[in-house]
């Protein structure tokens, strides 16, 4: 596998048992009958796409959704055995499967085990149980409590549990308490998010007032303060490291040497092929995503990556049309850009000296003046080579993105 590029795969599940209250995320309800044509036509595009990507060589597969957990052990198997036998996976890939608790039974994780899942995600959110009503949840506190002993008694030694602060009406003290609870386990991985309020979710139509006036810098009435937030972040770094995880991300924490391979490669601008309705992907200078029409992508619309990868001269509306797909290809600028505001979410933030090479530019002579007026307003430091955000700077995050965009 000498000499080939490295790819991920990023592979969507789009079922659940309902839509949670805060979720955006493109995923529904569906019978039997419909999660098996479904897999049946991931099939069939993990084979077709792989004959695409042979000089490719898979270093992580992240399995997310949707609860992908909802499906049949077997037919995680399938979709997995489909992919080693179609793609040139690295021996020791980093394999992800997203896990909602009240979905797992010894039978699945067994299949899981069988079809090289080495990595689970636990989506706990919090370790209150009217927290989790609140967001409409269909788990307890305790039904993952027993996910993750099963789990850990199956023998996954690589677990990151997710939860969600600022969450209507939660304290600092009563994440806190979710935290706390969470360390007693000692997973892996810890991702900690700030909840956000999206547009077309019931908890839009509840809290937009309430997500207007802290915009605005006022208190809200149901949320928590940008006070009370601010403190849930220290708390979280505060809490976390004392236990020995090293914050990596803005918000995501590891063990040593747990981190997520596959997130990383987002941060870094790796390559990744999404399968899957709905799906991402970047590869060959191009973004591009499978419709999110369900039953277009039953009928086989998902990308052509052999016009994607024919290059500029195709007209990226003319691929949307005839493939389902909505492609935009990054010139040297957007690339740029994005190199930038993702590669400083991660706490070593950039390398001055892989963005020079990968666009044959010193990276002040295009950035000069950002990075300087940023490290005036301590928001930006340097050290051995790397440019990475301080503390105030990760606390005014996106204000510091929007610098870097040409």
């Amino acid at each position: 596998m000498s000499g080939k590029k490295e790819l991920e795969l990023y592979i969507h599940i789009p079922f659940c048992v309902k839509k949670c209250s805060y979720c955006d995320f493109l995923s529904m309800p569906a019978g039997e009958d419909v999660r098996r044509a479904y897999v049946d036509r991931l099939l069939e595009e993990v084979r077709q796409q792989a004959g695409s990507c042979r000089d490719y060589q898979v270093v992580s597969v992240f399995v997310g959704g949707g609860t992908p957990s909802l499906l049949a052990g077997v037919q995680i198997w399938e979709i997995m055995e489909q992919v080693y036998r179609c793609f040139q996976v690295m021996q020791g890939a980093e394999i992800t499967l997203e896990c909602n608790p009240g979905t797992l039974n010894e039978e699945k994780l067994t299949f899981y085990k069988s079809a090289g899942i080495n990595r689970l995600s636990l989506g706990l959110q919090s370790a209150d149980d009217m927290e989790l009503k609140e967001l409409g949840r269909i788990h307890s506190y305790a039904d993952f409590l027993q996910s993750f002993d099963l789990a850990r008694k199956k023998g996954f030694g690589n677990i990151n549990v997710d939860l969600i602060s600022s969450l209507p009406g939660q304290t600092p003290q009563g994440w806190e308490n979710t935290l706390k609870k969470v360390l007693r386990l000692m997973p892996e991985h810890i991702s900690a998010y700030s909840l956000i309020i999206e547009e077309g979710t019931p908890f839009y139509e509840r809290f937009w007032e309430d997500e207007l006036r802290r915009e605005q810098g006022e208190d809200p009435r149901f949320l928590p303060t940008e006070e009370a937030e601010r403190e849930m972040y220290v708390r979280t770094l505060e809490l976390l490291e004392s236990r020995g995880y090293q914050r990596y991300e803005i918000s995501n924490y590891a063990l040593p040497h747990k981190e997520c391979r596959h997130n990383i490669g987002y941060w870094q601008l790796s390559p990744y092929l999404g399968l899957g309705l709905g799906s991402s992907s970047f590869m060959e200078d191009a973004r591009f995503s499978n419709t999110r029409n369900f039953n277009d992508y039953l009928d086989g619309m998902f990308c052509s990556l052999p016009e994607i990868f024919a290059g500029t001269e195709k007209k990226p509306q003319d691929a949307a049309n005839r493939e389902g797909a909505e492609v935009f290809y990054l010139g040297k600028k957007q690339q740029m850009e994005e190199f930038m505001f993702l590669g400083l979410r991660m706490t070593a933030g950039i390398e001055r000296s892989r963005f020079e090479e990968k666009f044959s530019v010193i990276l002040e002579s295009v950035y000069g003046p950002a990075i300087r007026k940023l490290q005036q307003q301590g928001l930006l430091a340097q050290r051995e080579g790397r440019i990475f955000l301080t503390e105030q700077g990760i606390a005014v995050s996106n204000y510091v993105f929007g610098e870097f965009l040409l």
